[in-house]
């Protein structure tokens, strides 16, 4: 399949895709759509960022046009992943209205969930542990639906839906089709496989949990405390929107309050934020009123905003598959990208095993070092205004991060302790007294 239109779609769905601006499918897409036409289950396996959603959906979407009465449901991760899968679907229905697209997730309200339920849906994209909320109070909600769709299969295991996934299991018909999507394919999705799909089509695209070779990827191993100095070092250096991962919800706050008072633009996204306050965060990002965007490893998947230039580990990922995932936010549908990792004292272990999983493909990144010792990066030519970065404000006293002024030694006192008390050391006092303990 070389274009669209030797698909045969309905016109809807084709002025849908013009619309788009669909005109060439990509690998997985080109693999992937003709065989869930033809009915087969499918384990789709690429590169994040090569168009997944456009490859079930497509197909999805015709199946219901063509089946009046049948429904599908699409489970992912996140939140964030079912709000951008939805926003997806909501472009390529836009000729067709009547394919109603219902979102349940964690973060907002059941009982407003519950009501958009009742009006009737015809696509259902649900995260695992609110489609469960739901399945206990209504146990029949799935019975029509007749596609079944997993994305991201290998990120809802590391998230431990696994005890969800194997409640949802008995309310699917046993009559369906079952697509399942991820980018790496470890033994437990092999395994879930097994227990879902039925003699399924397996449609694999490039390497498996290797950059896409358009990332100019760099790593510096740098001193934990100097942290900051670099990132902001780097922030003025580059040019284009820049995606920060931090390790721990409480650490995020604390780096974008650090660049924010530099006079960057950031959002901050983790799982402490409320759902309203992750979509904000989101489209700020996306409408690029947020230059930088902080976050954890919530942010490694479902974000598919092409715009993004740079990816910065300030921490490194516990799993070394996520580091895969979090620099596949750049380099998106074909562009290029840059991703830069720092790699503390403590982070060495977890960037061998980074290595051992890029070596084996080929995709080592370039390392530098900037240990302590050397003069700081701050006094470096990032400092200097170039017309690519954003100048420092002026703050009073000393800089973050750095000593101006010397520590001078204390004086040592003309006494010294004995026992507990004071002693003058210009009157000795006579050897046979003695002193109490307070």
């Amino acid at each position: 399949m070389k274009t669209f239109t030797e698909l045969k779609l309905p016109a809807t769905l084709q002025e849908s895709l013009k619309l788009m601006g669909f005109k060439e499918p990509t690998p997985i897409q080109a693999q992937a759509i003709p065989a869930v036409m033809e009915g087969h289950d499918l384990i789709g396996l690429a590169q994040t960022g090569t168009g997944k959603t456009a490859a079930f959906g497509i197909p999805m979407i015709n199946h219901l046009i063509a089946n009046r009465d049948a429904s599908a449901i699409i489970l992912v991760p996140t939140r964030e992943l079912a709000n951008q899968v939805c926003e997806v679907l909501k472009d390529l229905t836009r000729k067709n209205p009547e394919i109603r697209i219902v979102t349940i997730i964690g973060g907002m309200a059941m009982q407003g969930q519950l009501r958009q339920i009742q009006k009737g849906f015809r696509i259902l994209v649900a995260t695992p542990g609110r489609l469960v909320d739901h399945l206990q109070q209504r146990s029949g909600l799935l019975n029509r639906v007749n596609m079944v769709v997993m994305d991201e299969a290998d990120r809802m295991l590391d998230m431990g839906f696994a005890p969800q996934l194997k409640q949802i299991y008995p309310h699917l018909p046993s009559k369906r089709q079952t697509l399942l999507f991820s980018a790496t394919l470890p033994k437990e999705i092999e395994a879930l496989a097994q227990k879902l799909l039925k003699d399924p089509v397996k449609v694999q695209v490039g390497q498996i949990s290797v950059p896409v070779s358009k990332i100019n990827q760099r790593a510096v191993r740098i001193n934990g405390d100097m942290k900051n100095d670099r990132l902001l070092d780097e922030v003025n250096a580059r040019q284009g929107s820049i995606l920060v991962f931090v390790r721990t919800k409480r650490r995020t706050d604390k780096v974008a309050k650090f660049l924010k008072s530099y006079g960057l633009t950031v959002a901050v996204i983790h799982g402490n934020k409320s759902q309203g306050q992750r979509n904000l965060a989101i489209k700020g990002f996306k409408e690029e009123t947020a230059r930088i965007l902080c976050a954890t490893d919530i942010a490694a998947r479902g974000i598919d905003i092409s715009h993004v230039a740079h990816v910065i580990n300030y921490d490194l990922p516990q799993v070394p598959e996520d580091y895969v995932h979090r620099i596949g936010r750049t380099a998106r549908n074909g562009r290029d990208g840059e991703s830069l990792s720092f790699i503390s004292s403590d982070e060495v272990e977890q960037w061998r095993d980074i290595e051992k999983l890029l070596k084996q493909k080929g995709a080592l990144p370039t390392v530098e070092n900037a240990i302590a010792g050397s003069k700081t990066l701050r006094d470096g030519p990032a400092d200097r205004q170039s017309g690519t970065g954003l100048k420092k404000p002026h703050r009073k006293g000393p800089r973050p991060g750095s000593n101006p002024v010397a520590v001078q030694p204390l004086k040592q006192p003309e006494s010294r302790v004995a026992d507990g008390a004071f002693v003058s050391k210009k009157k000795p006092l006579p050897k046979n007294i003695r002193f109490k303990h307070y």
